[in-house]
């Protein structure tokens, strides 16, 4: 086997998505723990300690206890090169969370055992069916009083629209819980709440034997036994080939608070996790085992020092291997550029990388030339496709409330619209500016750091649009007679596409009917 092969057979590439508060982030810290990436964890609410969580490292997250961007991080473990994508959970960062999962192999959904799947769950798991993203589900807090894993299942099913298997079990729940059964590895784990250290799990290959009783009692020995052979009646067999399709889902119950179930969920991941999967670029697919280097940028961002103005755009390699200081391609720019510092990440903390093979995530330092779903590649004209901004639903007037800093307002606004935070609209009529996001979280974020790193005011006003939509048409008098009676609703986008504002559904939907040669797009994908 060459090389590159073994490299890129090493390579796990995931997302972990959830809702709030589900403990995301917290899983991804008890991750990176097994790695040795880092020595202890930080509490990620507490106050008390001073630690926060590695993951969350910009300024506002640390004040709110919540992630706003996609944090990237690498270690290794059992002879695997992980890479993990923790997403912002909070609905307002969706789209953040949309693009990241163009850039990864599959993804571990976190549900919290008390709340059960909860509405942002549902819209990130039609996004990985959309793709056929494989999924793995991690049931958390099995220490607090929870539902019954059973009914847990069924709304797992019935919500995601997936099939499930459970491949560990719990032992009772709440403030008597006991620890849980590997059923993948026939072992038993017993619970002992400790946030820094790994339990020990004792081989169990027969269920039946006696010895259990000694290990739990008899009363919760008899209760697993009959639970382990419900599960083996009413779920279908773990086939590897059918979670790789995305059809069914493995499920692991655990604490990721007190570092329990954490283990199991990543010995079976690096096990039957897909390595880096064929890419569909316009022109053909792109296989992560061809020589030449091929990369996509799925995710800009601005300031990850604050120190140096700088930006970085994260790329995620497709096929070959990258090396530094080689020239590469350009596509959308048609240019050669040379990267002398691309970097790989633990969280904040960056190296420079010398080389970086197919499923990987490195930096590039940005100095204005990228912009999310460009292309890079050694030489072939390629297209990468599937990076879309959905159609915001929130709209402010942007204004400057400082005239000294016009300049650092201009500059805060590009930086932070080619990072996606949201969206840019020009209003055609009057020639101001609208951001439109997705949620009204984003504003705050946007008002904190166009302040803190760029020392520019802004200050928004309100008005009142129900939807943008992207408009084309091969109709040229109908368009043009279209953008005349709309004067005042239309606008241009940053890529200086036609954008119509419509200021409630039924103007939208009688635009829709008058105007049939026109196409309405609510995607910027088309």
């Amino acid at each position: 086997m060459s090389e590159l092969k073994k490299e890129i057979l090493k390579r796990r590439t995931f997302a972990i998505i959830s809702h709030p508060d589900a403990g995301k982030t917290t899983l991804t810290e008890k991750l990176l723990l097994f790695g040795g990436a880092i020595h202890v964890a930080g509490a990620v609410k507490s106050n008390k300690i001073k630690k926060t969580a590695t993951s969350d490292w910009m300024e506002i997250e640390k004040q709110r206890g919540i992630s706003v961007a996609t944090s990237v991080m690498g270690f290794e473990y059992n002879d695997h090169k992980i890479n993990i994508l923790d997403t912002p959970g909070h609905q307002d960062f969706a789209e953040d969370t949309y693009r990241t999962l163009t850039a990864v192999d599959s993804v571990i959904i976190v549900v919290d055992s008390a709340k059960g799947v909860e509405m942002q769950t549902r819209k990130l798991m039609e996004v990985c069916r959309m793709r056929r993203t494989p999924v793995m589900i991690f049931v958390n807090k099995m220490d607090r009083d929870g539902r019954d894993p059973f009914e847990l299942l069924d709304e797992l099913e019935e919500e995601l629209k997936i099939n499930v298997r459970p491949l560990s079990w719990p032992i009772d729940r709440g403030q008597s819980f006991k620890g849980v059964y590997n059923i993948y590895e026939e072992c038993l784990d017993l619970y002992t709440p400790n946030k820094q250290k790994v339990t020990e799990s004792i081989a169990f290959k027969d269920i039946s034997s006696p010895d259990l009783e000694g290990h739990i009692g008899n009363k919760l020995a008899a209760k697993l036994r009959e639970d382990i052979e419900l599960i083996e009646g009413v779920y279908p067999e773990l086939d590897i080939e059918t979670y790789l399709k995305g059809e069914i889902a493995p499920v692991f119950f655990g604490s990721a608070l007190n570092n329990f179930g954490v283990k199991e969920l990543l010995d079976c991941f690096i096990e039957i996790a897909p390595s880096p999967r064929p890419i569909e670029a316009i022109e053909r697919v792109v296989r992560p085992e061809e020589n030449a280097f091929t990369g996509f940028i799925f995710k800009i961002h601005a300031n990850m020092d604050p120190n140096h103005r700088s930006c970085i755009a994260f790329v995620k390699i497709c096929s070959g291997k990258f090396e530094r200081n080689m020239n590469y391609k350009h596509i959308r720019l048609n240019r050669l550029m040379k990267f002398s510092s691309p970097t790989a990440f633990m969280a904040q903390k960056k190296e420079t990388v010398d080389e970086a093979f197919a499923g990987d995530i490195i930096g590039l330092p940005d100095t204005g030339n990228f912009k999310i779903g460009d292309t890079l590649t050694a030489g072939e004209d390629l297209h990468f496709k599937g990076l879309p901004s959905f159609s915001p639903e929130m709209f402010k007037y942007i204004e400057n409330a400082d005239p000294m800093k016009a300049k650092q307002l201009q500059k805060g606004i590009d930086q932070l619209m080619d990072e996606g935070v949201a969206q840019l609209f020009v209003n055609q009529f009057n020639g101001r500016k609208i951001i439109g996001t997705v949620g009204q979280l984003q504003f705050e974020v946007i008002q904190y750091r166009l302040l803190h790193e760029y020392g520019a005011q802004c200050r928004w006003e309100p008005i009142s649009l129900y939807k943008a939509c992207w408009i084309e048409s091969d109709n040229y008098e109908q368009l043009q007679d279209f953008k005349k009676r709309k004067a005042q609703y239309m606008a241009v986008d940053k890529e200086g596409r036609d954008v119509f504002l419509a200021d409630s559904g039924y103007v939208l939907s009688m635009a829709q009917q008058d105007y049939s040669d026109i196409k309405f797009h609510f995607t910027s994908e088309f």
